[in-house]
């Protein structure tokens, strides 16, 4: 099930279960999980992508060890808030992977997420050999950590 709205997909988790972030690119799929109480993200891999199915497989068997009870895809929007073709794939992958599985899934918008990520692994001295390793998931979990504070504010708003 995809929610659109963050509202939605708030009320759709479970409690007390983490939830995964991920950045979508076309040859990596960077992952990052909360912890329970859904306040911190932190990055845990990158997938290097084959195909659909098989890149399905290693998000689910995350997501069934983890028991995480959502799922949010950053989404790739264009500068201007228009949605281009990366964005359509990342919709297009998303479609697919709720034929395999029950768990909720939204979309945070991603712009500057690798650039922030980028950033802070320079300000850690990072090389530049360790930085391409970790840069998918450290976006992932940029992307997760938004989505969180939404949800952190929402509650707070209430």
């Amino acid at each position: 099930m995809i929610l659109e709205d963050t509202a939605e997909f708030a009320a759709s988790l479970k409690p007390m279960r983490a939830i995964c972030g991920l950045d979508l690119g076309t040859v990596t799929i960077g992952v990052a999980v909360s912890d329970n109480f859904r306040n911190v993200a932190s990055p845990l891999e990158t997938i290097k992508r084959k195909k659909f199915t098989t890149d399905a497989e290693a998000l689910l068997a995350i997501i069934k060890k983890r028991e995480l009870a959502g799922i949010v895809l950053g989404l790739p929007k264009n500068m201007d808030g228009s949605e281009g073709p990366r964005a359509q794939s990342t919709r297009a992958f998303a479609r697919n992977l709720t034929k395999l599985t029950d768990v909720p899934i939204t979309y945070w918008d991603e712009r500057l997420s690798t650039v922030a990520a980028e950033r802070a692994l320079l300000e850690a001295d990072t090389s530049r050999k360790r930085r391409d390793e970790v840069i998918d998931h450290v976006a992932a979990g940029f992307i997760l950590q938004g989505l969180l504070d939404r949800l952190a504010f929402m509650g707070r708003a209430e």
